[in-house]
């Protein structure tokens, strides 16, 4: 606080330590002085008109002819405005300025505890490695930002932006002698030299390398503070704006890329970001040369068997019998990692694969087998393949057996390509686990059972998550029965589970009759599948009406409706709690 004490107690400015570093008036110095001197005692932000008739007392209109020192203070960066209507300063007169309230930029702070603004620059020598050259870049970066601070709060011509630009200009050479003197190839560097980027792009480039490794707010990805950071007016903005358009170098050469959404203001914004390859390379130069690592989602048109679930409720949203409940829970502690650790400790499991468990998943249709499927990939952090094995036939007439075949090789080859572990999930596959007939009387009985018997080999070897559904357990053969380490029931709910099934499932925002119950309707006897029907049943016909309100009566009829029909055929429907 050395510098500090100095500046405050000097009855000459002129002579104080950092006066040689104002380049301003020594009129301009002494209201500065004044203004240290309240900071100090607590005072922020001080009106102007009472600053300069303390500073100026003698004569009743002589502190207005030193207004244009406070705005040439504001200009030059010392001084800010504690305004709700910020100026520009090129743009007003000194008379705007006279009822406006004013306090000491951080630079002026930072000037007056350290004695000098100048921010050490980087010796010249080799660079160590990418991440020293990384570390001048970033800082780079920031002097890019602190002159487009100044630019937003003070004149564009201001001595701060000059000596922060100087800085730069200095910073930017040295980083060049430092390469010229690198022995080995720095990353980053090859890779600008590559790909031709020019100065604005390779800044563009470092500032989202630096969000990157920061992990701020990423306030820097928005379109527009990237253009305000590399332009120094309006002309510079509108065509620097063309770095970011579609066809820019660095989107059409799959550099950077930018997710679109909507601002609070109704329009849409862009935020960029870094290509994953691209990130990869730099970030991690030792390992550049491994394969690219796909999104599923990326080449999911590349085939048509499996759709791509991403499933959106856990294990924890699902309303289960108790019985089914428990098994899953253990399931879940037997495929958890640290237990998968253990069985390779002891010898029990390859140490190369990752978690196998086969499972069924057996009961009546409505029951939550396939949303549960869904839950239990959600609550281990998995994607889903779903193959809907009612299609087999149909899909493939003539090569059922060849294309088992290929159900299973275009998972593994999935998988391979993304180097991720999706459960695999195979909806209604009664007709692949059912028994075989054990006396052919028809070539079309010989295709079914040489379907199965690939569909036997293929579960014996499988490698992975998978997970059949099917109706009814008992008629399912021996064979595949002994293949699957998991068999879980799914029963139909009681009436307490009802009663939680209905209050969930109901629409919150619905109107309803006046004392509306719904635990009467819990007395009947229905899956959580049907339940989720006929409330959509139900609302379909409400919803017609010149006076839509749901009443008792209405569930009442749709169920009474819908029990006269085979809900056995219906397709499988979880029901959640949420």
């Amino acid at each position: 606080m050395k510098t500090l004490v100095n500046f405050l107690s000097q009855k000459k400015i002129e002579e104080s330590e950092i006066f040689v570093h104002l380049k301003c008036s020594n009129d301009e110095a002494l209201i500065l002085q004044s203004l240290a001197k309240k900071y100090v005692e607590g005072q922020d932000d001080i009106l102007i008109l009472d600053l300069l008739q303390e500073l100026y007392p003698t004569d009743k209109y002589k502190h207005l002819s030193h207004l244009k020192e406070v705005k040439n203070l504001l200009e030059l960066g010392w001084l800010h405005q504690q305004s709700f209507t910020p100026m520009k300063m090129s743009e007003v007169t000194p008379l705007e300025l006279l009822n406006t309230a004013v306090g000491l930029t951080p630079s002026f702070l930072k000037l007056l505890q350290e004695g000098t603004l100048e921010t050490a620059l980087p010796d010249i020598k080799p660079y160590g490695d990418h991440l020293e050259y990384l570390q001048d870049q970033f800082f780079r970066i920031d002097l890019y930002q602190k002159m487009s601070v100044i630019r937003q709060n003070t004149h564009e011509h201001s001595l701060g932006i000059d000596r922060v630009q100087t800085k730069l200009q200095l910073l930017e050479k040295r980083i060049q002698e430092r390469i010229a003197q690198t022995p080995e190839s720095l990353v980053l560097d090859k890779f600008f030299k590559q790909k031709k980027m020019s100065n604005y792009e390779q800044v563009i480039f470092i500032a989202l390398l630096r969000e990157e490794y920061s992990a701020t707010d990423s306030s820097l990805r928005e379109m527009n503070t990237l253009i305000d950071l590399i332009s120094l007016d309006e002309y510079e903005r509108i065509k620097n704006r063309s770095l970011l358009e579609d066809g820019s170098n660095l989107i059409s050469s799959g550099i950077i890329d930018y997710e679109e959404m909507l601002n609070p203001f109704g329009g849409i914004s862009r935020a960029f970001y870094i290509v994953d390859e691209v990130l990869q390379n730099i970030i991690h130069p030792q390992k550049s040369k491994k394969v690219r690592k796909l999104k599923l989602n990326a080449i999911m048109d590349e085939q048509d068997i499996f759709e791509l679930i991403e499933p959106e409720t856990s294990l924890s949203d699902v309303v289960l019998n108790k019985k089914t409940e428990e098994t899953l829970e253990n399931l879940m502690r037997q495929v958890d990692k640290e237990v998968i650790n253990r069985l390779v400790e002891w010898g029990v499991k390859d140490k190369k694969s990752g978690i196998d468990a086969r499972i069924i998943f057996y009961g009546a249709a409505g029951t939550g087998k396939t949303m549960t499927a869904y839950s239990l990939a959600k609550s281990l952090k998995r994607q889903v393949l779903a193959f809907d094995c009612s299609k087999i036939l149909s899909m493939y007439v003539g090569e059922s057996e060849k294309n088992v075949r290929k159900i299973f090789d275009t998972f593994y080859d999935l998988c391979e390509k993304t180097k991720t572990e999706p459960i695999l999930l195979l909806n209604e596959a009664d007709q692949f686990l059912s028994s075989r007939s054990s006396g052919i009387s028809s070539s079309a009985d010989q295709m079914h059972n040489q379907m199965q018997n690939i569909f036997l080999e293929q579960i014996e070897k499988f490698k992975g998550m998978l997970i059949a559904t099917t109706n009814l357990l008992e008629n399912i053969d021996k064979a595949f029965s002994r293949r699957f380490n998991y068999k879980i029931e799914f029963k139909k709910p009681d009436e307490l589970q009802r009663v939680e099934l209905w209050k969930k499932m109901l629409p919150i925002d619905a109107p309803y009759e006046k004392d509306f119950d719904a635990s009467p309707l819990s007395k009947y006897s229905l899956t959580g599948g049907q339940i989720n029907l006929i409330i959509k049943n139900t609302a379909y016909k409400v919803a017609v009406r010149k006076n839509p309100i749901f009443t008792l009566k209405d569930f009442v009829e749709e169920i009474s409706r819908e029990k006269d029909a085979s809900f056995d055929s219906e397709k499988s429907m979880g029901f959640l709690n949420k």
